[in-house]
């Protein structure tokens, strides 16, 4: 496998995991830490430093954004228990 397939792989497999973790609203991300030890959040902090590496300059919440689907005070108020 090539270089580039690699990281189309990746690439789906992630955008796949935030569709997965989007119609699971239902599972907070305390449940998510407590189980598998990171949550949405972390996905977040993890995209950004990734970015930063890469030299894409984003904000917290710039990340938590494209990880929740949506602002995430507006997440937090619709979802969060």
């Amino acid at each position: 496998m090539n270089k580039t397939k690699k990281i189309e792989i990746q690439s789906a497999t992630f955008e796949r995991l935030l569709k997965h973790l989007d119609e699971r609203k239902d599972v907070q991300n305390i449940d998510l830490m407590n189980l598998a030890n990171f949550c949405r959040n972390c996905l977040s902090r993890w995209y950004r430093e990734e970015a930063e590496k890469r030299g894409v300059s984003i904000t917290d919440p710039e990340a938590r954004e494209y990880v929740y689907g949506m602002p995430y005070s507006e997440w937090k108020e619709k979802y969060q228990k």
